[in-house]
């Protein structure tokens, strides 16, 4: 499977490691008043959608960017990767 990195091109997927679903980058305000239910929700609960789904990936063996790719669960066609700190911010988070 070949990653299309957004700076260097595209890579095996052998230099990435697979870190889990996209939404991780949302992660709950510790001071928010159901912060508790919001942690436990983030930290354990995953879809497992067949189809198109957005992922994190880590370029372990490359310039150690984040990336989110978006993948076919059924066929592993890769229709979209973008650097994580740019999806971060367009949705909102600016660290």
């Amino acid at each position: 499977m070949l990653i299309n990195h957004p700076i260097l091109g595209p890579r095996d997927a052998s230099e990435f490691v697979y870190k889990g679903d996209a939404a991780l980058i949302n992660r709950p305000a510790p001071d928010a008043p159901d912060a508790l239910e919001q942690f436990i929700d983030y930290g354990y609960l995953r879809d497992n959608p067949a189809g198109a789904h957005r992922e994190l990936w880590f370029h372990e063996q490359g310039d150690r960017s984040w990336l989110v790719v978006t993948r076919n669960t059924l066929t592993h066609e890769i229709t979209d990767v973008e650097l994580a700190r740019d999806v971060a911010r367009r949705e909102g988070r600016s660290k």
